[in-house]
């Protein structure tokens, strides 16, 4: 792999006519940190990081990513859900400040930037400001889950279609098309949705999703804690009470070929479960 790029203070000066030299302008690049695992970040990913100068990173960045940047310096934004170190607002300004030092900087978040990760936000603001800023593309926390589960999110027969929505809302419930969510032959999943996964299941049912639809609850995914709970749409509030990270809400009949256990020793395998749930209809 290519060496990272030398990060000279005289590589960041511009010469002017009259022999006196500025900082040149630095840039943005808002790089998608996946799930989790390091293995996960793509090549081009892993790149940016290496010729960071500086990182400006959530709370759910693992610290193994973090320290493939050893050179650069770290500042924690703590984005996770709504408890955050710093509003986006400033977040934005941070960037835009720190690029006309003329650092070389990477925001990085978890998962995909443009995907419930305000990435498009903070693009805007360095777009407004005159900053070159590019996207870098990450795993989303969903295919990691799918994929360690062994649960398509497509499946020929009874997943045509695969919906991402947030059950976050900034003020109360989400505000969904339950109509079309609880539509048969798809796999609904659900980002931040831990705390208000029994509104999702009644709304749900009640559109005409039946409860005994598979379900498979995945916090933590790709990680080393992560846990997986097979139930079904009416066990889902049950099965994702008492979960602390990160977690998907995943619905729909391809969730029933998920497998709970990972190959690996005793130890790795016990923090998977299965949660025996009432169907219901």
């Amino acid at each position: 792999m290519a060496s990272p790029p030398d990060r000279t203070v005289a590589n960041r000066l511009v010469a002017l006519s009259g022999g006196e030299a500025v900082r040149a302008v630095g840039r943005v690049t808002l790089v998608g940190a996946g799930p989790g695992d390091p293995d996960l970040l793509t090549i081009k990913a892993l790149k940016a990081l290496q010729a960071a100068d500086v990182l400006v990173h959530d709370g759910l960045v693992s610290a193994e990513i973090l320290d493939l940047a050893p050179q650069a310096r770290r500042i924690d934004v703590a984005k996770r859900k709504s408890r955050h170190t710093l509003p986006q607002d400033d977040i934005n300004q941070l960037l835009v400040a720190l690029a006309r030092e003329g650092l070389e900087v990477v925001r990085l978040k978890g998962g995909d930037p443009f995907l419930f990760g305000r990435g498009g936000e903070e693009l805007s603001a360095c777009r407004e400001a005159g900053i070159d800023c590019a996207v870098v593309p990450g795993v989303t926390a969903a295919l990691a889950a799918s994929a360690g589960a062994g649960a398509p999110l497509t499946h020929r027969g009874s997943a045509q279609a695969v919906t991402f929505v947030t059950g976050h809302a900034a003020h109360g419930e989400p505000d969904l098309d339950w109509a079309a969510l609880a539509r048969p032959n798809q796999t609904v999943v659900v980002y931040m949705g831990v705390s208000t996964a029994g509104f999702i299941a009644q709304r749900l049912t009640a559109a005409g999703r039946a409860g005994s639809t598979p379900a498979l609850v995945v916090e933590n995914a790709s990680r080393s804690d992560e846990r997986r709970i097979l139930t079904t749409l009416a066990g889902l509030a049950s099965a994702a009470e008492g979960l602390k990270g990160p977690a998907l809400l995943m619905v729909g009949e391809a969730m029933a070929m998920a497998d709970i256990k990972v190959p690996g020793d005793a130890a790795t395998v016990a923090v998977f479960e299965v949660q025996n749930v009432s169907s219901g209809q």
